[in-house]
């Protein structure tokens, strides 16, 4: 197992013309694990990426993929690394599986071919030109060809991009059993419950700098409230329960009868809630614990403006 990063970035700044895309990034892609980057659209994150795949040079700093330099060391890097692009990179006249068998043969040892086509649905579209095959089966043989070499490290744009839900969750399972076999995956979505799901390591990209990074449940952790909801009758007297909890902590009654709590979460404090309820004759029902979701963390820190 290498001790050093599948990816490195540090200090990455890359312009086009007076427009800085990227400003001083630094990022770190740990081996055998998976890696969500996200952020707003012209926030710096598929120029990164880009840059990780040697297809831009840096301005400044250094990126080294798999110890290697992505643009210097390409040659030794293409068998190594799998790159998953949205347009898919396809002749659009080349069959489906033709051109998958043909990715194949590229590489010393490749996956089944056969296995995949299956696992990912193509089989039914196998002698189908790549531009006749549906949006969601063109992103399927794009994350095929992908990762058909076995590559130490793939990079995934999108992967589940207008999938339905069953090839999302096959897409998802692949993913994860590629880290499974020691796969770094390095991932960018706009889909927050994808990076929940999937990743290890989330890197939150903007304004061309990485400003949060960390698993997701330390990002939905770190300086979040939580809520404590539940049901009894209506009316409870709100005051005396806010003084038996902690300072900043709030309470509210949103409905007749439905009570919320906002508080840093610990177990001290469900016992607090219980023990005053306990107290005040009350049976709490449906007690639930609400934490902020990856989604709410992304806004939080990026804003809820619309970009182009």
């Amino acid at each position: 197992m290498h001790a050093d990063p599948a990816v490195e970035v540090t200090g990455l700044v890359k312009r086009y013309g007076d427009k800085t895309a990227v400003d001083g990034l630094d990022l770190t892609v740990r081996r055998g694990a998976i890696t969500a980057v996200l952020g707003p659209n012209g926030a710096g994150k598929t120029t990164t990426i880009e840059t990780c795949e040697g297809y831009r040079r840096p301005d400044a700093g250094t990126v080294r993929v798999l110890g290697l330099d992505p643009v210097a060391d390409a040659r030794q890097l293409r068998p190594r690394v799998g790159v998953m692009l949205q347009s898919g990179g396809v002749y659009a006249g080349a069959r489906a599986v033709e051109m998958l068998r043909h990715t194949a043969r590229l590489h010393a040892d490749p996956l089944d071919v056969d296995t995949l086509v299956e696992r990912l649905g193509l089989d039914s579209c196998g002698r189908t030109s790549y531009r006749r095959l549906s949006g969601g089966q063109q992103q399927r043989l794009a994350l095929a060809m992908a990762v058909v070499g076995r590559p130490e490290l793939v990079f995934l744009d999108e992967p589940t991009a207008g999938l339905d839900p069953q090839a999302r969750r096959a897409t998802w399972d692949l993913v994860r059993d590629l880290r499974r076999d020691g796969v770094s995956v390095v991932v960018t979505t706009h889909h927050m419950d994808e990076a929940e799901q999937l990743a290890d390591r989330v890197a939150i990209v903007d304004r061309g700098r990485v400003i949060a990074e960390g698993s997701p449940e330390e990002l939905c952790r770190d300086g979040a409230e939580s809520s404590l909801h539940f049901e009894g009758p209506a009316g409870l007297d709100l005051g005396s329960l806010l003084k038996v909890l902690p300072d900043g902590s709030s309470v509210a009654e949103p409905r007749p009868g439905t009570y919320r709590i906002e508080a840093p979460l610990d177990p001290q404090l469900l016992a607090t809630v219980t023990a005053w309820c306990a107290s005040s004759g009350v049976m709490p029902e449906k007690l639930t614990v609400q934490r902020r979701s990856l989604e709410d963390v992304f806004l939080d820190l990026t804003g809820r403006d619309l970009r182009s």
